[in-house]
């Protein structure tokens, strides 16, 4: 997506603090340069090879990349004019290349302050003008496999690119999916969690249908479990840990006190989904989702979370991202996605489809 050479090709990629021990590594692995640290997540980088971006094992500790097509360095603060001049040489240079929408966010959404959360707002409504119509509004409207053009704006100023979100890794500029949550019925941020890796889904295939049998294990305290019944789902929650009161007598919710490792549903239950969020060894609890996969209905979906060992070991991480994706293609699933979502701490997300899927 950029006239640049491919020995010179720049982007942004993103890289959470919960890897900031190791990003040196990291590059590497993805065969990047360094060139600059954007904000707090971001890194300016050069690579010979766009295409392990994605394709390398590493790309899953990424959470999002764009190729820079367009740069503009400057402290948009003290540049009069800013939204302005940037929504005209974005329509000027991107203006007839077929994008299907803009969508802009910040270098560095935790910042103290509003101040580039709101320039980045009012840059996307100017650009859309400028643009003018035919353009997708609604970013979580985009067709995940048609290019879009995003940016980003920070201290540093402006950057922009042409990428497909797919590949991007997100419908939002950063790949950041900010949830909302009830303070009254927050139980834990893996509500979040969970919320954010279903709109993650979106990316590769529709989310499961209102009334999806879900199999969640390693359910305590309930955050996710709280999600899913929000969104009409029925969960059958297993723990060894109680629920938070809050969720007793829930309509759709069956509890199973005891360990995941020894539950064995009732004969002829079949799962439309399975989630696992289970705390210690992460072969060990592949191990035990595989074994429960098979009550899942043809196509059924698996969402894994990947507890990485200790930070600052990248090669034991990357070991334990291969050792639990090789359990799961002897299984005979089809891995979706592995990423690094927002609201992951030192874990991935992991994504696949019951072998029976295509069938």
């Amino acid at each position: 997506m950029t006239d640049s050479p491919r020995e010179a090709c720049p982007y942004l990629i993103r890289i959470s603090p919960a890897f900031a021990d190791v990003p040196a590594e990291l590059l590497e692995a993805l065969d990047c340069i360094p060139v600059k640290r954007l904000g707090r997540e971001f890194f300016l980088v050069k690579s010979a090879r766009p295409e392990s971006l994605e394709t390398e094992p590493a790309a899953a500790f990424s959470g999002w990349r764009m190729p820079v097509d367009h740069s503009w360095p400057c402290v948009p603060q003290e540049t009069p004019g800013f939204v302005e001049k940037a929504a005209q040489a974005m329509a000027r240079k991107f203006g007839t290349s077929g994008v299907q929408s803009v969508v802009v966010g910040t270098l560095d959404p935790s910042e103290p302050g509003r101040y580039h959360g709101l320039l980045a707002s009012n840059l996307r409504g100017r650009a859309l003008q400028v643009f003018g119509d035919g353009l997708v509004r609604d970013a979580e409207a985009q067709n995940p496999e048609s290019p879009t053009l995003f940016a980003l704006v920070g201290r540093e100023g402006l950057f922009c690119g042409v990428i497909r979100p797919r590949e991007a890794g997100g419908f939002h500029a950063g790949g950041f999916k900010f949830i909302r949550q009830n303070q009254d019925d927050h139980v834990s941020r893996a509500g979040a969690k969970i919320a954010e890796a279903l709109h993650f889904l979106t990316l590769h295939q529709p989310v499961p249908g209102t009334g999806a049998h879900w199999l969640e294990l390693g359910a305590s305290p309930g955050g996710m479990t709280t999600e899913l019944l929000a969104r009409g789902y029925q969960v059958t929650a297993v723990d060894r840990a109680p629920l938070d009161e809050r969720l007793r007598g829930a309509k759709g919710l069956r509890v199973v006190a005891g360990d995941a490792g020894e539950f064995r549903p009732p004969a002829g239950t079949r799962y439309d989904a399975l989630l696992s969020d289970l705390n210690g060894d992460p072969v060990e609890s592949m191990n035990s989702v595989i074994r429960l996969a098979g009550f899942l209905q043809p196509g059924g979906l698996v969402v894994f979370t990947l507890k990485l060992p200790q930070s600052g070991d990248f090669p034991a991480m990357l070991r334990a991202l291969d050792q639990c994706t090789s359990l799961a293609r002897e299984a005979g699933w089809e891995r979706i996605a592995a990423t690094h979502l927002g609201y992951n701490r030192h874990e991935l997300t992991l994504f696949f489809r019951h072998p029976e899927a295509s069938r």
